[in-house]
């Protein structure tokens, strides 16, 4: 086995203290003998979800060696608030301690620069591998069976249960709704995402007629139809096709047919995998991938599709059975322009104009709401600038200021309603005017709204519950507030800057270069101007950058790939392994700054 670099792991400090331990504050002392891994995430970040997803079968196949921490590092306000993350911890059903730190305490201590980042301690408390961002399962199950041989060999495993304690489950019908719709019958239809079900509610909003799905997760069609956290559901317009509606499957990065005569589902777009780069984006719906769909929309004759996961809109037509990219090109930002060159950021919530002409999309990570052009198919901005600035602010909505809003209603008077749930609020947003305003505050997490008559009833995803609001006739005062984002910003110096992506194969693979590259770096910047030289992609995943001396500050944007493939020669087809991540780094330019910006996506710096 190679050596590796023994690095003392920093102890782990968090404001808000400890969750999933019965009460019991842990130090790193509580794990030695036992293989670590930190995750370091925060629950607005689709990535993140992802990873625990990754996370869930490693965590319970080796459960007598492994201990899973999260560390939850906020990047909004709200998730820095600890009854947010007692929600998301159950919400996202977490099985493993988490510490929550608000102040980003242990962010700084393990020099952290993205969402997400797995640190690998061993059971001497030395940390060996930092990965970030997605699909290092398998380079991380590698690395766990070499541990324990390792420390089995030293006799320094200590095996047996781990500090984990299961909380008090949630009790009610619903738990953590996403999205609801008004059926022809009056009823109310819920995507019930922590309970992997669709509730059918009376017009009352709270009595059960019938649930479409058992409550376990799993990817199951027929009249016993298992979901994923499902979250949209949109319902189509009559003949159609011979189901009544479809659902965002989101974890099971599927989407699903309901008929709703007898409650049978059918899938109808997605695999069951997650979408990786270089996987096909157009083709049979069936066998195309998807990632994270978090919403449906009816527009322009097709199922348009809130792709969280991959920051896109798709697109699924049921009359051909086929499934494809329609706006956004991965990247993760706010960029407005021509459908094919537009940045998205984990797109949530969807709705279209009563005359059919715009599609509203909630964006939640930019806290903007964004419109395509059915005509155009251009995107445009109404509210919001870019990942870090948010807050809450009426007024023009060129000032105006939103928190991760997952969702948008468009009200009879033709403005739209903003569901802005980290501010547990219901905006609106007036075309006319182009003012914004606040409807209703004391919302928790509200994440998508149905009108009915002259009321809006709001989905509280965080109370568990349908609130019915009079739409008032006069805005809500609130005192403005603006926020960034904390994380500190990286000092570089204007002029040069060597960009190096650090990348170490899992042991027994190697990056295979038999079919082209295997490597893939893309890099830009807001504002553009704070890049005079460098942008754009290319496989190398090191960089000569090249920063202005007349913007102070900004963002470097880094997309970085690597595909791992088994170093045996006498497998003819081996298996490969896509990892990667995206970084938002902010940057402010000073003349005694770095001249070299290390960005580690696996391995040690």
């Amino acid at each position: 086995m190679a050596s590796r670099a023994r690095v003392r792991a920093p102890e782990l400090v968090g404001a808000g203290g400890w969750l999933n331990t019965g009460g019991k504050e842990l130090t790193l002392a509580d794990f030695r003998g036992k293989i670590t891994i930190l995750d370091f995430w925060t629950f607005c970040c689709v990535n993140c979800l992802h990873v625990l997803d990754e996370l869930r079968e490693l965590e319970e196949k080796h459960r007598d060696t492994l201990v899973i921490v999260g560390v939850h590092s906020p990047k909004f306000v709200h998730e820095a608030d600890h009854r947010a993350v007692v929600d998301a911890v159950d919400r996202y059903e977490v099985h493993h301690p988490v510490l929550d730190d608000p102040a980003l305490a242990t962010w700084k201590q393990y020099a952290v620069r993205a969402w997400p980042t797995l640190v690998v301690i061993d059971p001497e408390g030395y940390v060996v591998a930092q990965h970030a961002g997605e699909g290092h399962a398998h380079a991380l199950a590698r690395l766990v069976e070499e541990l324990e041989a390792e420390h089995a060999a030293k006799g320094t495993l200590r095996r047996g249960d781990g500090p984990y304690v299961a909380p008090e489950p949630t009790a009610g019908d619903l738990k953590f709704p996403g999205k609801a719709v008004r059926l022809p019958n009056g009823h109310f239809l819920v995507t019930d995402s922590g309970h992997h079900s669709l509730v059918e509610l009376e017009a009352d909003g709270e009595t059960v007629v019938r649930r479409i799905g058992d409550g376990v997760r799993g990817l199951v069609d027929g009249t016993g139809p298992r979901f994923s956290e499902p979250q949209g559901l949109v319902l189509l317009p009559e003949g159609t096709a011979d189901y009544d509606l479809v659902v965002a499957d989101t974890v099971n990065h599927a989407l699903r047919g309901v008929r709703l005569s007898d409650g049978a589902v059918t899938t109808l777009a997605g695999t069951g995998r997650q979408w990786w780069q270089g996987s096909a984006t157009e083709g049979p719906a069936r066998e195309v991938d998807l990632s994270s769909p978090w919403d449906v929309a009816w527009f322009d004759g097709r199922v348009w599709i809130a792709m969280a996961g991959v920051h896109q809109l798709w697109a699924y037509d049921p009359a051909s059975g086929t499934v494809g990219v329609a706006a956004g090109t991965t990247n993760e930002g706010l960029v407005d322009g021509p459908a094919a060159e537009a940045w998205f950021a984990q797109p949530s919530g969807l709705a279209v104009s009563a005359d059919g002409e715009r599609l509203w999309v909630a964006d939640s990570e930019t806290s903007a709401l964004r419109w395509v052009s059915r005509e155009t198919k251009a995107v445009h901005s109404a509210v919001g600038t870019g990942l870090f600035d948010f807050g809450h602010r009426d007024g023009a909505a060129a000032q105006a200021l939103l928190q991760h809003p997952l969702g948008v209603t468009v009200l009879p008077d033709g403005s739209v309603a903003v569901s802005d749930t980290y501010n547990h609020a219901l905006r609106r947003y007036d075309p006319a005017s182009g003012e914004v305003s606040t409807l209703a505050t004391d919302l928790r997490e509200p994440s998508g709204a149905v009108l009915v008559d002259g009321d809006i009833v709001v989905v509280e995803s965080a109370r568990h519950r349908l609130t019915r609001l009079r739409l008032p006739e006069e805005a809500v005062r609130v005192d403005a507030v603006a926020h960034r984002t904390q994380r500190a910003a990286t000092e570089v110096a204007p002029g040069a800057l060597r960009l190096d992506v650090v990348f170490r194969a899992p042991t027994g693979q190697k990056l295979d270069e038999r079919y082209g590259p295997s490597t893939r770096l893309l890099v830009s910047a807001t504002p553009p101007e704070l890049l005079v030289s460098g942008a754009g992609a290319d496989s190398a995943l090191s960089r000569e950058l090249v920063l202005s001396d007349t913007v102070t500050e900004g963002v470097l944007h880094v997309s970085a790939m690597a595909a791992s493939c088994d170093d045996d020669p006498a497998i003819e087809y081996p298996a490969c392994h896509v990892h990667q991540q995206d970084w938002g780094v902010p940057v402010k330019l000073t003349d005694g700054g770095a001249r070299r910006l290390p960005l580690v996506l696996a391995g040690l710096e």
